[in-house]
Protein backbone atom coordinates (compact mmCIF):
# COMPACT_ATOMS: atom_id res chain seq x y z
CA UNK A 1 0.00 0.00 0.00
CA UNK A 2 1.58 3.16 -1.43
CA UNK A 3 1.56 6.35 1.01
CA UNK A 4 0.27 9.73 0.16
CA UNK A 5 3.02 12.02 -1.36
CA UNK A 6 4.09 14.61 1.32
CA UNK A 7 3.54 18.07 0.30
CA UNK A 8 6.32 20.19 -1.14
CA UNK A 9 8.34 23.19 0.49
CA UNK A 10 5.81 25.47 -1.48
CA UNK A 11 2.97 24.08 -0.60
CA UNK A 12 3.84 23.79 3.20
CA UNK A 13 4.65 27.84 2.55
CA UNK A 14 1.18 28.16 1.93
CA UNK A 15 -0.40 26.21 4.63
CA UNK A 16 1.72 27.91 6.97
CA UNK A 17 1.59 31.42 6.12
CA UNK A 18 -1.94 32.51 5.28
CA UNK A 19 -0.63 36.03 3.84
CA UNK A 20 1.40 34.16 0.97
CA UNK A 21 -1.33 31.84 0.42
CA UNK A 22 -3.93 35.08 -0.09
CA UNK A 23 -1.09 36.62 -2.60
CA UNK A 24 -0.79 33.56 -4.55
CA UNK A 25 -4.56 33.11 -5.12
CA UNK A 26 -5.15 36.61 -5.32
CA UNK A 27 -2.41 36.33 -8.85
CA UNK A 28 -4.03 33.01 -9.84
CA UNK A 29 -7.00 35.34 -10.02
CA UNK A 30 -5.54 38.19 -11.44
CA UNK A 31 -3.66 35.71 -14.58
CA UNK A 32 -7.36 33.58 -14.73
CA UNK A 33 -9.06 36.89 -15.70
CA UNK A 34 -6.00 38.12 -17.96
CA UNK A 35 -5.04 41.19 -15.35
CA UNK A 36 -1.68 41.69 -17.52
CA UNK A 37 -3.97 42.00 -20.37
CA UNK A 38 -6.65 44.11 -19.22
CA UNK A 39 -3.68 46.56 -17.92
CA UNK A 40 -1.92 46.89 -21.08
CA UNK A 41 -5.70 47.93 -22.49
CA UNK A 42 -6.27 50.47 -19.79
CA UNK A 43 -2.74 51.77 -21.11
CA UNK A 44 -3.59 52.36 -24.31
CA UNK A 45 -6.96 54.13 -23.29
CA UNK A 46 -5.12 56.32 -20.67
CA UNK A 47 -2.17 57.65 -23.96
CA UNK A 48 -5.20 58.27 -26.03
CA UNK A 49 -7.16 60.22 -23.63
CA UNK A 50 -4.37 62.35 -22.61
CA UNK A 51 -4.01 63.86 -26.66
CA UNK A 52 -7.60 65.71 -26.47
CA UNK A 53 -6.12 67.20 -22.98
CA UNK A 54 -3.64 68.94 -24.51
CA UNK A 55 -5.48 70.18 -26.88
CA UNK A 56 -7.84 71.34 -24.60
CA UNK A 57 -4.56 72.72 -22.41
CA UNK A 58 -3.04 73.96 -25.36
CA UNK A 59 -6.55 76.33 -26.19
CA UNK A 60 -6.48 77.20 -22.40
CA UNK A 61 -3.00 78.66 -23.06
CA UNK A 62 -4.26 80.53 -26.19
CA UNK A 63 -6.79 82.31 -24.58
CA UNK A 64 -4.75 83.40 -21.84
CA UNK A 65 -1.60 84.81 -24.16
CA UNK A 66 -4.24 86.29 -26.50
CA UNK A 67 -5.27 88.48 -23.30
CA UNK A 68 -1.80 89.50 -22.61
CA UNK A 69 0.34 90.73 -25.60
CA UNK A 70 3.30 91.58 -23.27
CA UNK A 71 3.68 88.47 -22.47
CA UNK A 72 3.34 87.03 -26.14
CA UNK A 73 5.62 89.44 -27.50
CA UNK A 74 8.44 88.03 -25.01
CA UNK A 75 7.56 84.41 -26.14
CA UNK A 76 8.54 86.20 -29.55
CA UNK A 77 11.43 87.57 -28.71
CA UNK A 78 12.49 84.66 -27.07
CA UNK A 79 11.83 82.53 -29.93
CA UNK A 80 13.64 84.51 -32.13
CA UNK A 81 16.88 84.79 -29.82
CA UNK A 82 16.70 80.92 -28.90
CA UNK A 83 16.51 80.02 -32.63
CA UNK A 84 18.28 80.67 -36.01
CA UNK A 85 16.10 83.70 -37.77
CA UNK A 86 14.50 81.64 -40.19
CA UNK A 87 13.48 78.85 -38.25
CA UNK A 88 12.44 81.23 -35.63
CA UNK A 89 9.90 83.08 -37.84
CA UNK A 90 8.67 80.10 -38.73
CA UNK A 91 7.85 78.86 -34.89
CA UNK A 92 6.48 82.20 -34.26
CA UNK A 93 3.88 82.30 -37.02
CA UNK A 94 3.29 78.82 -36.18
CA UNK A 95 2.49 79.79 -32.34
CA UNK A 96 0.60 82.62 -33.44
CA UNK A 97 -1.32 80.57 -36.30
CA UNK A 98 -2.21 78.00 -33.13
CA UNK A 99 -3.42 81.29 -31.12
CA UNK A 100 -6.04 82.10 -33.59
CA UNK A 101 -7.39 78.56 -34.04
CA UNK A 102 -7.72 78.31 -30.18
CA UNK A 103 -11.66 78.43 -30.24
CA UNK A 104 -11.53 75.41 -32.33
CA UNK A 105 -9.08 73.04 -30.81
CA UNK A 106 -10.76 73.88 -27.69
CA UNK A 107 -13.82 72.62 -28.69
CA UNK A 108 -12.64 69.19 -30.67
CA UNK A 109 -10.58 68.74 -27.61
CA UNK A 110 -13.51 68.97 -25.53
CA UNK A 111 -15.43 66.82 -27.50
CA UNK A 112 -12.86 64.20 -28.41
CA UNK A 113 -11.51 64.26 -24.75
CA UNK A 114 -15.38 63.47 -23.49
CA UNK A 115 -15.56 60.51 -26.01
CA UNK A 116 -11.92 59.48 -24.88
CA UNK A 117 -12.67 59.90 -21.13
CA UNK A 118 -16.29 57.87 -21.04
CA UNK A 119 -14.60 55.20 -23.11
CA UNK A 120 -11.12 55.27 -20.54
CA UNK A 121 -13.78 54.64 -17.40
CA UNK A 122 -16.27 52.27 -19.26
CA UNK A 123 -13.22 49.80 -19.85
CA UNK A 124 -11.54 50.57 -16.17
CA UNK A 125 -14.86 49.74 -14.52
CA UNK A 126 -15.20 46.48 -16.89
CA UNK A 127 -11.87 45.65 -15.83
CA UNK A 128 -12.63 45.88 -12.28
CA UNK A 129 -15.95 44.23 -12.42
CA UNK A 130 -14.08 41.40 -14.14
CA UNK A 131 -11.74 40.97 -11.62
CA UNK A 132 -14.33 41.08 -8.87
CA UNK A 133 -17.00 38.44 -10.21
CA UNK A 134 -17.50 36.18 -12.98
CA UNK A 135 -21.32 36.72 -13.04
CA UNK A 136 -22.58 39.02 -15.90
CA UNK A 137 -23.96 41.67 -14.52
CA UNK A 138 -27.21 43.82 -15.24
CA UNK A 139 -26.64 47.30 -17.11
CA UNK A 140 -28.80 49.77 -15.59
CA UNK A 141 -29.09 51.66 -19.60
CA UNK A 142 -26.49 53.57 -21.44
CA UNK A 143 -27.55 56.73 -20.50
CA UNK A 144 -27.02 56.12 -17.08
CA UNK A 145 -23.81 54.20 -17.15
CA UNK A 146 -22.42 57.51 -19.31
CA UNK A 147 -23.84 59.75 -16.80
CA UNK A 148 -22.11 57.69 -13.62
CA UNK A 149 -18.99 57.14 -15.99
CA UNK A 150 -18.56 61.18 -16.23
CA UNK A 151 -18.73 61.59 -12.80
CA UNK A 152 -16.54 59.26 -12.16
CA UNK A 153 -14.13 60.67 -14.30
CA UNK A 154 -14.54 64.70 -12.99
CA UNK A 155 -13.55 63.39 -9.66
CA UNK A 156 -11.01 60.81 -10.77
CA UNK A 157 -9.18 63.16 -12.22
CA UNK A 158 -8.93 65.81 -9.35
CA UNK A 159 -7.68 63.29 -6.85
CA UNK A 160 -5.33 62.52 -9.57
CA UNK A 161 -3.94 66.31 -9.64
CA UNK A 162 -4.04 66.59 -5.61
CA UNK A 163 -2.10 63.62 -5.30
CA UNK A 164 0.44 64.35 -7.77
CA UNK A 165 0.92 68.14 -6.77
CA UNK A 166 1.22 66.69 -2.93
CA UNK A 167 3.75 63.89 -4.27
CA UNK A 168 5.53 66.75 -6.17
CA UNK A 169 6.25 69.27 -2.88
CA UNK A 170 8.47 66.14 -1.55
CA UNK A 171 10.89 67.04 -4.24
CA UNK A 172 13.95 69.30 -3.77
CA UNK A 173 12.97 72.66 -5.54
CA UNK A 174 9.20 72.94 -4.84
CA UNK A 175 10.44 72.29 -0.75
CA UNK A 176 13.66 74.59 -1.22
CA UNK A 177 10.74 77.20 -2.26
CA UNK A 178 8.43 76.67 0.23
CA UNK A 179 10.99 76.75 2.76
CA UNK A 180 12.62 80.00 1.53
CA UNK A 181 8.97 81.98 1.66
CA UNK A 182 8.81 80.79 5.36
CA UNK A 183 12.16 82.08 5.77
CA UNK A 184 13.93 78.30 7.08
CA UNK A 185 16.78 77.52 6.80
CA UNK A 186 17.03 74.83 3.73
CA UNK A 187 18.99 71.99 5.89
CA UNK A 188 16.91 72.52 8.61
CA UNK A 189 15.21 69.32 10.49
CA UNK A 190 11.30 71.15 9.10
CA UNK A 191 13.22 69.87 5.40
CA UNK A 192 12.55 66.49 6.53
CA UNK A 193 9.42 67.08 8.25
CA UNK A 194 8.00 69.01 5.40
CA UNK A 195 8.57 66.05 3.26
CA UNK A 196 7.73 63.05 5.59
CA UNK A 197 4.17 65.39 5.83
CA UNK A 198 3.91 65.64 2.18
CA UNK A 199 5.01 62.22 0.85
CA UNK A 200 2.35 60.66 4.07
CA UNK A 201 -0.82 63.11 2.90
CA UNK A 202 0.16 62.12 -0.35
CA UNK A 203 -0.32 58.36 0.51
CA UNK A 204 -3.21 59.36 2.14
CA UNK A 205 -4.74 61.00 -0.90
CA UNK A 206 -3.77 58.23 -2.86
CA UNK A 207 -5.27 55.70 -0.20
CA UNK A 208 -8.51 57.47 -0.72
CA UNK A 209 -8.71 57.54 -4.56
CA UNK A 210 -7.65 53.18 -4.43
CA UNK A 211 -10.28 52.92 -1.78
CA UNK A 212 -12.60 54.39 -3.83
CA UNK A 213 -11.79 52.66 -7.37
CA UNK A 214 -12.03 49.20 -6.13
CA UNK A 215 -14.94 49.47 -4.11
CA UNK A 216 -16.91 52.09 -5.92
CA UNK A 217 -16.20 52.04 -9.54
CA UNK A 218 -17.07 48.09 -10.02
CA UNK A 219 -20.64 47.59 -12.09
CA UNK A 220 -21.83 45.46 -8.98
CA UNK A 221 -21.62 46.05 -4.96
CA UNK A 222 -18.12 45.01 -3.06
CA UNK A 223 -17.28 44.20 0.02
CA UNK A 224 -16.21 48.09 1.12
CA UNK A 225 -13.85 46.47 4.68
CA UNK A 226 -11.91 44.61 2.00
CA UNK A 227 -11.58 47.40 -1.19
CA UNK A 228 -10.52 49.58 1.74
CA UNK A 229 -7.69 47.23 2.50
CA UNK A 230 -6.80 46.98 -1.33
CA UNK A 231 -6.67 50.50 -1.66
CA UNK A 232 -3.95 51.01 1.11
CA UNK A 233 -1.85 48.08 -0.41
CA UNK A 234 -1.81 50.15 -3.71
CA UNK A 235 -1.59 53.29 -2.35
CA UNK A 236 1.78 51.96 -0.77
CA UNK A 237 2.88 50.60 -3.68
CA UNK A 238 1.68 53.73 -6.02
CA UNK A 239 3.91 55.73 -3.40
CA UNK A 240 7.02 53.57 -3.82
CA UNK A 241 6.60 53.52 -7.44
CA UNK A 242 6.67 57.55 -7.76
CA UNK A 243 9.43 57.87 -5.82
CA UNK A 244 11.59 55.67 -8.44
CA UNK A 245 9.90 56.84 -11.32
CA UNK A 246 10.93 60.47 -10.15
CA UNK A 247 14.53 59.21 -9.88
CA UNK A 248 14.45 57.43 -13.49
CA UNK A 249 13.24 61.15 -14.78
CA UNK A 250 16.07 62.74 -12.90
CA UNK A 251 18.77 60.35 -14.60
CA UNK A 252 17.17 59.82 -17.78
CA UNK A 253 16.74 63.71 -18.92
CA UNK A 254 20.28 64.50 -18.80
CA UNK A 255 21.12 63.53 -21.83
CA UNK A 256 19.34 64.30 -25.40
CA UNK A 257 17.97 61.11 -25.89
CA UNK A 258 16.15 60.79 -22.71
CA UNK A 259 14.39 64.34 -22.72
CA UNK A 260 13.20 63.09 -25.83
CA UNK A 261 12.03 59.64 -25.55
CA UNK A 262 12.26 59.37 -21.75
CA UNK A 263 9.03 61.41 -21.00
CA UNK A 264 6.94 59.44 -23.61
CA UNK A 265 8.54 56.06 -22.13
CA UNK A 266 7.96 56.80 -18.78
CA UNK A 267 4.52 57.97 -19.07
CA UNK A 268 3.61 54.99 -20.86
CA UNK A 269 4.99 52.72 -17.96
CA UNK A 270 3.70 55.10 -15.47
CA UNK A 271 0.68 53.76 -17.13
CA UNK A 272 0.83 50.45 -17.39
CA UNK A 273 2.18 49.54 -13.74
CA UNK A 274 -0.58 51.60 -12.18
CA UNK A 275 -3.37 49.82 -13.81
CA UNK A 276 -1.56 46.90 -13.54
CA UNK A 277 -1.00 47.55 -9.21
CA UNK A 278 -4.98 48.51 -9.17
CA UNK A 279 -6.32 45.18 -10.95
CA UNK A 280 -3.78 43.07 -8.73
CA UNK A 281 -4.92 44.85 -5.71
CA UNK A 282 -8.83 43.98 -6.73
CA UNK A 283 -8.14 40.63 -7.50
CA UNK A 284 -6.34 40.67 -3.85
CA UNK A 285 -9.69 42.26 -2.41
CA UNK A 286 -11.97 39.61 -4.39
CA UNK A 287 -9.80 36.57 -2.97
CA UNK A 288 -10.24 37.93 0.81
CA UNK A 289 -13.88 38.65 0.24
CA UNK A 290 -16.95 36.79 2.31
CA UNK A 291 -19.43 37.92 0.05
CA UNK A 292 -21.76 34.84 -1.24
CA UNK A 293 -21.57 36.47 -4.62
CA UNK A 294 -17.54 36.01 -4.45
CA UNK A 295 -18.18 32.16 -3.54
CA UNK A 296 -19.33 29.00 -5.65
CA UNK A 297 -22.76 28.71 -6.54
CA UNK A 298 -24.30 25.39 -4.96
CA UNK A 299 -26.31 23.27 -7.52
CA UNK A 300 -29.84 23.59 -7.36
CA UNK A 301 -32.18 21.09 -5.47
CA UNK A 302 -33.65 17.34 -7.07
CA UNK A 303 -35.75 17.63 -9.99
CA UNK A 304 -39.38 16.11 -8.75
CA UNK A 305 -40.17 13.68 -11.94
CA UNK A 306 -43.43 12.79 -12.11
CA UNK A 307 -44.54 10.26 -15.16
CA UNK A 308 -47.67 10.62 -16.73
CA UNK A 309 -49.51 7.01 -17.13
CA UNK A 310 -51.97 7.33 -20.19
CA UNK A 311 -54.23 3.99 -20.32
CA UNK A 312 -54.88 2.69 -24.25
CA UNK A 313 -58.39 1.72 -24.66
CA UNK A 314 -58.34 -0.22 -27.83
CA UNK A 315 -59.34 0.40 -31.20
CA UNK A 316 -62.55 2.26 -31.10
CA UNK A 317 -65.87 1.85 -33.15
CA UNK A 318 -65.23 4.54 -36.04
CA UNK A 319 -61.82 3.41 -36.25
CA UNK A 320 -62.71 -0.80 -36.56
CA UNK A 321 -65.35 0.28 -39.24
CA UNK A 322 -63.19 2.42 -41.36
CA UNK A 323 -60.70 -1.04 -41.33
CA UNK A 324 -63.35 -3.08 -42.13
CA UNK A 325 -64.50 -0.85 -45.39
CA UNK A 326 -60.40 -0.51 -46.46
CA UNK A 327 -60.14 -4.74 -46.11
CA UNK A 328 -63.63 -5.31 -48.14
CA UNK A 329 -62.34 -2.58 -50.96
CA UNK A 330 -58.47 -4.49 -50.91
CA UNK A 331 -60.05 -7.70 -51.03
CA UNK A 332 -62.50 -6.98 -53.89
CA UNK A 333 -59.84 -5.22 -55.52
CA UNK A 334 -57.36 -8.46 -55.32
CA UNK A 335 -60.33 -11.38 -56.38
CA UNK A 336 -61.19 -8.82 -59.48
CA UNK A 337 -57.22 -8.74 -60.43
CA UNK A 338 -57.13 -12.41 -60.53
CA UNK A 339 -60.25 -13.13 -62.48
CA UNK A 340 -58.72 -11.04 -64.84
CA UNK A 341 -55.56 -13.17 -65.64
CA UNK A 342 -57.61 -16.29 -65.52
Amino acid sequence: MTQPAKPGIFARLRARFKWLDHVIRAYQRFDERNGSFLAAGLTYYTIFALFPLLMVGFAAVGFALSRRPDLLHMIDNHIRGAVSNGLGQQLVDLMNSAIRARASVGIIGLVTAAWAGLGWMSHLRGALTEMWWEQPYDSPGFLRNKLSDLLAILWTFLVILATIGLSALGHTAPMAAALKWLDISEFSVFDWIFRGISIFVSMLVSWLLFSWMIGRLPREPVNVVDAVKAGLMAAIGFEAFKQVASLYLQVVLRSPAGATFGPVLGLMVFAYVTAYLVLFCTAWAATASDDPRAKPVDPPAPAIIAPRVQLDEGISTRQTLAALVVGAVGALAFSRFTNRRR
